[in-house]
């Protein structure tokens, strides 16, 4: 098997490794683990058409017993195996859809972990551009298409292939002339089927993109309901949301018209008369019996179950393998970045540069452009400038959140793109303005980068970022479970918490991303002295306007538009830099 990965960020082992080449080669790659699975629902399919088989043969008998003898006593024997026959076959039938809800499950369950790791693994790059709510709908809906591709689609597929061979097989047993109905009914139907499922393909894709694009819009709405309700726009964020799930209906009614001009069951119809009508010349030139004819009948209406199953069997298996192709195009997009497992794993000085250092997105403007500067381990250095001037880009190549267009930053004299992945983040901590906590304790909140870490430890990093006493305050202390985003604190709370996350994992360097703007002034300076012995040892990036914290910075770095304008110490730079002294003066 060919395997093919795509560049990862970050890579878990897997216990499979699946062929990314192709929609179906994935699947199949999926199902391969569980064949056994596939042979039982191969055995029960095959069972399970035979034994139906014995229903109108065993009938026709009857028929002709009765016919020719007059005796009833051969009734009994016939019905009895016909009931024994349809309890085994009831047994296999049983055998065959338990095989294929087991396999939709276990290879839900294989592809929703590939693709949470895949996910994990993708750079912020990947994650800026690719809107959740559409993640989210692959994640979800389309991995659960997959699920319904096997049960019902795949199993019923073979069962109803299964049933359409029998009238081939069994029926020329009566008159050799007798198989070409079925032969045929078959050609015409496969024919049809083809062009199908040709016309099917673009409209299940469609199905899945417009579910996708609706799914997006619902998230956006959803994370900016407060907006949009500040704002009153509810009525016209429900039209926009009417025209993405307007676009969903259309492509569902599409669907179904193929569905409709479907002739399988024209088909169907034409060989129950064709069939009748051959099987009673037969019988009239004394070539067949009554019996004969309505066993060979019984036989073609075991093709009503291929016929009516697959307007909608094939439907959910084009459906699946659209899904297939979306979920597949996110575990193959690329990420850029590359979590280098030989790479650099020592430990970290605190010695950063910056040399010719340009940022961009993929087809975006320069964010930064030739960014050089030096810093010493356990310096602290501010960072100002106008929004958008790309302080937060800057910092965020430093632990390879992104990285560089041009030049080069070095950790250590080693540029980073040579450091282990993980071992370059776990040695650095970025408390972000806009702060995230899930939807756990506080306590897990606060230990989430070191998770073996103590009772106690949790307690005096809370302490030292002063969140303790409003810990306290709450009933379940430690224990208090905090909503989506942490949405039940307030913003300094929450950002004390951050504060007590990065204390607790003791990084090598520290970035504060203007993480104290929602405390209020009475916590500002416990705040402030906490910073400063956090800031003891290690190498501090700050990034803020309050001129408390800029003040007592080494090294004070000022941008503007992407460029370094100015560099040097708060009093040198009030003298010299127009630009910096300009943001105190506003």
């Amino acid at each position: 098997m060919t395997t093919l990965t795509a560049p990862a960020e970050f890579t878990l082992h897997r216990k499979n490794k699946y062929d990314t080449s192709t929609a179906i080669r994935w699947i199949l790659s999926h199902a391969k683990p569980y064949s056994w699975i596939m042979v039982m629902i191969f055995v029960g399919a095959i069972g399970n058409a035979v034994l139906a088989v014995v229903v109108p043969v065993l009938t026709g008998d009857a028929f002709d017993s009765i016919r020719d003898t007059l005796d009833t006593s051969v009734l009994l024997p016939l019905a009895l195996t016909i009931g024994i026959s349809q309890i085994i076959r009831g047994v296999l039938q049983l055998g065959r859809n338990f095989g294929a809800e087991l396999m939709a499950q276990k290879m839900e369950r294989d592809i929703r972990d590939e693709l949470y790791l895949s996910l994990l693994g993708k750079s912020m790059t990947f994650h800026n551009l690719q809107p959740v709510g559409d993640t989210m709908a692959r994640a979800t809906n389309d991995v659960r298409e997959v699920n319904y591709m096997f049960s019902p689609g795949v199993n019923l597929v073979v069962g109803s292939f299964m049933f359409i061979l029998m009238p081939l097989f069994f029926g020329p047993t009566y008159h050799w002339s007798l198989v070409l109905t079925p032969l045929v009914f078959v050609i015409f139907y496969f024919i049809a089927l083809a062009r199908y499922l040709k016309s099917l393909s673009p409209v299940t894709d469609t199905v899945r993109a417009t579910f996708g694009t609706m799914n997006t819009h619902l998230s956006e709405s959803l994370d900016g309901v407060e907006i949009m309700k500040g704002a009153a726009q509810e009525d016209a964020e429900v039209d926009r949301f009417i025209i993405n799930a307007k676009k969903v209906r259309d492509a569902f009614v599409q669907q179904g018209e193929l569905e409709a001009r479907y002739i399988a069951m024209l088909l169907l119809g034409l060989a129950y008369a064709g069939g009748l009508v051959h099987a009673l010349l037969l019988y009239r030139q004394e070539l067949l019996s009554v019996g004969d004819v309505i066993a060979y009948f019984g036989m073609l209406q075991l093709l009503q179950f291929p016929t009516f199953t697959s307007t909608f069997a094939y439907s959910q298996i084009s459906l699946g393998v659209s899904s297939a192709r979306r979920i597949l195009d996110l575990i193959k997009r690329e990420t850029h970045l590359d979590q280098n497992a030989s790479g650099v794993t020592s430990n970290i000085r605190g010695d950063i540069e910056f040399r010719n250092v340009s940022f961009n997105y993929p087809n975006g403007e320069p964010i930064l452009k030739n960014i050089s500067f030096k810093v010493k381990a356990g310096q602290t250095v501010a960072l100002v400038g106008q929004t958008g001037a790309g302080k937060t880009s800057l910092v965020k190549l430093i632990n390879r959140t992104y990285d560089v267009s041009g030049g080069q930053v070095f950790v250590d004299g080693t540029d980073v793109r040579d450091w282990n992945l993980a071992s370059l983040r776990e040695q650095i901590s970025i408390i972000e303005q806009d702060i995230f906590l899930f939807s756990r304790s506080l306590s897990d909140n606060i230990a989430f980068g070191k998770p073996n870490a103590t009772k106690d430890e949790v307690m005096s990093a809370s302490i030292a970022a002063q969140a303790h006493d409003f810990i306290l305050d709450f009933d379940q202390t430690y224990g208090t479970v905090v909503g989506e985003r942490g949405v039940t604190l307030s913003g300094g709370q929450r950002q004390r918490i951050a504060l007590a996350r990065a204390f607790l994992t003791e990084p090598k360097i520290l970035v504060l991303d203007d993480s104290t703007s929602a405390i209020d002034s009475a916590t500002e300076d416990k705040i402030q002295r906490a910073i400063s012995n956090a800031a003891r040892g290690r190498t501090t990036f700050i990034i803020t306007h309050r001129l408390s914290q800029i003040r007592w910075a080494d090294l004070i770095i000022v941008l503007r538009k992407g460029e370094i304008s100015a560099v040097g110490t708060h009093d040198e730079l009030m003298q010299t830099s127009e630009a910096y002294s300009r943001i105190f003066r506003e």
